[in-house]
């Protein structure tokens, strides 16, 4: 057989794979550690899904969406024995078990996420939103009577957790300018009759970060993470003495709080923990006595496990759990083997035909070392001796982090020829808290270097061809792949902007709550900034870009409305410049639909074709 061209190689990995790959949100058992729970996503829709011992899963509804209303969304369903309550149509349902059909316990009125039921399965706790007000709310599970505020005066509450005697409510709240990764606080109150009584702030401040309370079973301690140094640290508050002490230390664990109901460790018993540790995007599992004592195991074959859970008694620690060659699925951890409960894919590809990543690093300017995930081409019997064209993929966020789980973008492009490279510039998470604050008031700078260093350090390494270079970005993303164009033209030969921020002035006056001071964090408060606002938008400065791009964007974007798209296009068709601009009815801050996905893969090759590969 010939060597076919890079880029143009049979691939096993089709857009139908791609589109019709399902998503998973969440993993839970009810508390008798009978029923396992999980989020599945379907295209535009997601529903709740359990099976109960060794029966078949089976959905609990079909005429519903799960679609928590609070910020990015996250914290969709919590279970008690004998019913689930969730979060749709902006409001909380209640379903009973084995059989019943959902019916609405509080009013459709603002938005709704991370329920949490109390012990005695009477009421619920839950983060609600109106009118840019958020407060944590309690209702009877019932539904009869009205929702109630039990803590308000924060601009944030997340991860509600009700001690397992029913005697405290532990949470998480911040306020502007603040985001979730920047610092956060972890309250405490006693639960006396229908309200709170006493709150404590126990820990976090503005500076430092806290993540997940969760009660012992036995109802002792309080464990919580906290980023109180470069790095995280595992606490335990003891309820009796009032004292507090490290239990796992100098370790990468706290996940950077975009959605509600994030987990990142467990309790298995009222002595032990599982913890999850993040190194350098692969993950460690630490299972963790209150005696100090701490195990390190390794998950293979998964190289990324997410949302962590156990009850005492339960069959064992259910996880979201992938590698870059098993894409996610629902697994569970017992006695050292894993059982897979569900899947996402058919997984009909051999794992020989999918690309596994090797971490490339160098030294930026500040003495940081700058990380990035590469994806070769597979398989390696079709790669020439001349380096491959590659793509550069930039992750949104910007304060996320690209890891070594299933990757289907990754598969659909190295399957093809391509190399494919995803980028943890500087101010991404999962590398410490020096490395996360590289990028305050540097957005647009430092992410823009990180971009064009990991260029030459492709092509110094011979593992891409530098003259068939393309940047691709979403989002956050896509305002680097802007930015790049603008500022380095010619280094890339092409870009990809999806639903990406154009215009700095534009983001600060119309984004949601929950950013609404992010930019100020990232670039700085205006109007004292409003010069390096406007020479890091690339609206501004478009008649600079040369390299040809293709712009996609949702109509229904409320985080980067269609007019920053709509923009960044005008000033290229006044400018000439070679590029596409497709919009999709219907998708909002992420494509989700199979048709949109498939349309969206099939005009990338396409331009990939006339403006890289044969140009």
């Amino acid at each position: 057989m010939s060597q076919p061209p890079y880029g143009l190689w049979p691939s096993p990995f089709s857009v139908k794979d791609l589109a019709a790959m399902g998503r998973l949100n969440d993993v839970r058992w009810s508390p008798d550690g009978r029923t396992l729970f999980w989020v599945e996503g379907r295209g535009a829709q997601s529903v709740l899904v359990a099976q109960r011992g060794n029966d078949a899963p089976r959905d609990l509804f079909r005429d519903l969406s799960l679609r928590p209303g609070v910020g990015y969304g996250g914290g969709e369903c919590d279970a008690a024995d004998g019913f689930v309550v969730f979060v749709a149509n902006g409001r909380l349902y209640r379903q009973d078990l084995p059989h019943g059909l959902p019916r609405p316990i509080t009013p459709a009125f603002g938005g709704l996420a991370s329920p949490a039921i109390s012990p005695d399965g009477q009421r619920v706790a839950f983060v609600h939103t109106y009118e840019e007000t958020d407060v944590l709310a309690v209702a009877p599970t019932d539904g009869s009577q009205w929702p109630q505020r039990i803590a308000e005066g924060a601009d944030f509450y997340a991860q509600p957790a009700w001690h397992p005697q029913g005697r405290y409510l532990a949470w998480v709240e911040w306020d502007f300018p603040q985001m979730p990764w920047d610092g956060t606080r972890l309250m405490l109150a006693a639960w006396e009759g229908d309200r709170l009584a006493a709150p404590r702030h126990l820990a976090g401040d503005a500076d430092t970060p806290v993540f997940q309370p969760a009660f012992s079973p036995d109802g002792r301690y309080l464990a919580y993470l906290a980023q109180d140094a470069d790095r995280d640290t595992l606490y335990l508050y003891d309820l009796e003495s009032g004292a507090t002490r490290p239990l796992l230390g100098d370790k990468i664990m706290l996940l950077p709080m975009w959605v509600q109901g994030m987990r990142a460790f467990t309790w298995l018993d009222a002595g032990r923990l599982a913890v999850l540790e993040n190194r350098n995007g692969f993950s460690r599992l630490w299972l963790v006595g209150v005696d100090g004592s701490a195990e390190e195991i390794d998950p293979a074959p998964y190289t990324w496990l997410r949302q962590p859970h156990a009850v005492p008694g339960s069959q064992g620690i259910a996880f979201l759990a992938s590698s870059p060659q098993i894409p996610e699925r629902v697994a569970v951890w017992q006695g050292g083997q894993w059982h897979t409960r569900t899947r996402t894919a058919t997984e009909s590809i051999p794992p020989e035909r999918l690309p596994i990543p090797e971490d490339i690093a160098w030294e930026a300017e500040d003495g940081l070392t700058v990380h990035a995930l590469y994806y070769p081409p597979v398989p390696e019997v079709w790669r020439s001796d001349a380096p491959p064209p590659a793509i550069v993929s930039i992750h949104g966020g910007p304060t996320s982090q690209r890891t070594a789980a299933f990757n289907a973008q990754a598969a659909y492009f190295a399957t093809r020829g391509y190399a494919y490279v995803e980028l943890n510039y500087r101010g991404s998470t999962g590398y410490g808290r020096r490395y996360m604050l590289a990028l305050r008031e540097r957005w647009g700078e430092v992410d823009v270097a990180d971009a064009v260093a990991l260029a030459r350090v492709l092509a110094e390494r011979g593992l891409a061809d530098p003259q068939r270079l393309v940047i691709m970005g979403g989002s956050a993303g896509g305002y680097t792949v802007l930015n790049v164009l603008v500022h380095h033209p010619g280094v890339y030969k092409a870009g990809i902007d999806l639903y990406g921020v154009s215009d700095l002035f534009a983001l600060d006056m119309d984004t949601h709550k929950f950013e609404r001071h992010y930019t100020a964090t990232l670039v700085g408060q205006l109007p004292e900034a409003a010069e390096k606002y406007r020479a890091w938008s690339p609206v501004f400065h478009a008649e600079h870009i040369r390299d040809a791009v293709a712009v996609f964007q949702g109509l229904e974007d409320k985080v980067v409305p269609p007019n920053q798209s709509e923009s960044i296009v005008a000033a290229l068709r006044r400018n000439g410049v070679p590029h596409i601009y497709k919009t999709y009815e219907g998708e909002g801050h992420g494509f989700r639909k199979p048709e949109t996905l498939e349309d969206l893969y099939a005009t990338i090759e396409r331009f990939l074709q006339k403006y890289v590969l044969f140009a």
